[in-house]
């Protein structure tokens, strides 16, 4: 195996279970930040930055220039600290295009603004699949892989994948489905894109939700969830994964931070003004 020209830096946050990451190019220190979390007190409404603090520690210790900021995914479970990090370091935020129909799908229910459904802003780029973005002598290749949502997308990078919810360790699984423009089908037909990436492929997932005999991981392999993935190891057929992901699906509960995650994260991160009608979906 060719030697790493790249580091990654992994950041948990144990209030969502979501892990953020710093990838940088050895060489240029050009870097990327992916799915960054802004910290968000549902019981007060408060938010706070000491997430994106450690990340902003990292990106100075390590003298790194941030090029990209970028999102798996319109997240339900975190809010997004992409603009806090783009007013500090620089970069600029990309998600996938098909973001577009998630606005759309939740305009009224987040109180969007008209504009936020018709163009990009205040994303900077809309990615569609194969799209390339460059760290330095480094190729981020964006890869579409719809079914937890339309707009998901990983990115390849120097033998490592980050694939946001797609998939989690080997031993929780899979991500669900049952959100708007959501599909099981879909989801497999992603996955399997995933699983099809050489086995020594490594695997950074966006969050751990640990069973009780050990702690939060992040890192695994191609080889490893092939082999071992409860929901979606390679000897599982579509229409089993399909069955088993939907009545799955009835049974989880709506996420606690759903309504404020999808008011920010829809718009790149920014906060809703305060005059803004959102509603809760209860």
């Amino acid at each position: 195996m060719a030697a790493r020209r790249s580091t990654t830096q992994a950041f948990f946050d144990a209030g969502t279970s979501t892990i953020s990451y710093v990838v940088w190019d050895h060489a240029t220190r050009q870097a990327a930040v992916i799915d960054p979390v802004l910290d968000f007190d549902a019981g007060t409404g408060r938010i706070a930055t000491a997430s994106a603090d450690r990340i902003l520690a990292c990106v100075a210790e390590q003298r790194l220039t941030v090029e990209w900021i970028l999102e798996t995914h319109a997240h339900a479970d975190h809010l997004s600290s992409a603009q806090v990090l783009r007013a500090r370091c620089g970069g600029r935020v990309a998600i996938g295009a098909g973001i577009r129909s998630v606005q759309a799908a939740f305009a009224e229910v987040c109180g969007l603004e008209p504009s936020r459904t018709a163009d990009p802003s205040p994303f900077d780029r809309l990615l569609q699949d194969g799209d390339t973005l460059r760290l330095g002598g480094l190729a981020v290749t964006a890869l579409h892989v719809p079914g937890h949502t339309p707009a998901d997308m990983a990115y390849l990078v120097d033998g490592a994948v980050f694939v946001g919810d797609t998939l989690f360790m080997p031993d929780v699984g899979s991500a669900r489905t049952d959100f708007p423009g959501g599909d099981a089908r879909q989801l497999h037909r992603s996955i399997r894109r995933l699983l099809e990436l050489p086995p020594e492929t490594v695997m950074y997932v966006c969050h751990d939700y640990p069973p009780p005999h050990r702690g939060p991981a992040w890192q695994t392999t191609v080889a490893e969830q092939r082999a071992a993935n409860v929901h979606a190891r390679w000897s599982v057929a579509e229409d089993d994964f399909v069955a088993m992901r939907v009545a799955r699906d009835a049974t989880l509960a709506e996420p606690a931070l759903f309504s404020a995650a999808m008011q920010v994260n829809l718009r790149a991160g920014e906060l809703p003004r305060p005059t803004t009608t959102a509603r809760t979906t209860e």
